[in-house]
């Protein structure tokens, strides 16, 4: 893939057309954006070029883009229906714009922040749902003055990068993806049955398919993923863990700094992404729409 010409893919006319600049971050996925201005709703013009670009990008970058809360919503809907969170809570009046708090609230030391830091994983969003997001449009509200950064990984990139004979061993399985592996601690534990209930265990498979460009990526991640189903726990564990070491390769990610207002969307089928808890005693939040996606395959 690192091989492939990028702007053979992303005919100049989609972005000049729509106004927008292009820039890309990495060899491998990212590209900051410029030129995006929503006043009222997106037109189909710059829908169709943002949304041939995160399929070429997988990830893309905005600086100084203040939107207000409906702005934020008309840029998500772009792609679709969106969702909110079982556990997360939302903006109040937003049911669809998740508060993402980071240390604050949760840290009071040294050693609290060391726990804190425990928490960050290689992950993709809500694998625990039948139909895990397709993406999110994350926005910047308070940042500390270094630190915090967020990485993102190509999950397609990934896989493409196993040996063959790991490539067979996964073919065809599927592992479990658990809402309490992860968001256990979060949950009171009179809730954890009912939430359970609501949101059972699900079974995705290991190589999932790209529904729009048909890339074959790697689909398990350290937050939701409990175990590769059929294998007993310690085979299961080793394999497991060798996956998820392969999206810790610097050769498959890229590194964003927050800066005031910036905003970065990503498709959550082709990647997974890594907040870096390193900025206490400092603040950070975010505010994220997802949107929803479908039954991986």
């Amino acid at each position: 893939m690192a091989d492939i010409e990028r702007e053979t893919l992303v005919p100049a006319d989609v972005t000049d057309s729509a106004g927008l600049s292009v820039a890309p971050s990495g060899p491998i996925l990212g590209a900051e954006i410029g030129g995006l201005r929503i006043d009222g709703s997106i037109d189909a013009q710059m829908a169709a070029a943002l949304r041939t670009l995160l399929l070429r990008y997988k990830v893309l970058f905005f600086r100084d883009l203040d939107l207000t809360h409906e702005q934020h919503l008309t840029l998500a809907k772009v792609w679709g229906d969106l969702e909110g969170h079982p556990v997360i809570k939302h903006v109040p009046g937003y049911p669809e714009i998740l508060d993402i708090r980071g240390s604050e609230g949760r840290v009071e030391d040294n050693a609290g922040n060391q726990r804190f830091q425990t928490l960050d994983k290689w992950h993709a969003d809500v694998t625990f749902r039948a139909a895990p997001s397709m993406g999110a449009v994350l926005r910047a509200r308070e940042i500390p003055e270094i630190g915090g950064d967020t990485l993102w990984a190509d999950a397609a990139a990934v896989y493409a990068g196993l040996p063959d004979d790991v490539k067979s061993r996964i073919a065809g399985l599927t592992a479990t993806h658990d809402l309490l592996f992860d968001f256990g601690d979060r949950i009171a534990p009179e809730q954890r049955a009912a939430f359970a209930q609501d949101y059972p265990p699900q079974h995705h498979p290991i190589v999932r398919v790209h529904p729009e460009t048909g890339e074959k990526v790697l689909f398990v991640n350290a937050s939701f993923t409990s175990q590769i189903d059929g294998m007993d726990e310690a085979e299961s564990a080793e394999l497991l863990g060798y996956l998820l070491d392969r999206f810790k390769v610097p050769e498959y990610q890229v590194r964003f700094r927050w800066s005031a207002n910036a905003v970065v969307i990503w498709d959550n089928r082709a990647t997974q992404h890594y907040p870096v808890a390193d900025y206490w005693p400092a603040r950070r939040r975010m505010e994220r729409v997802t949107i929803r996606g479908d039954i991986p395959v």
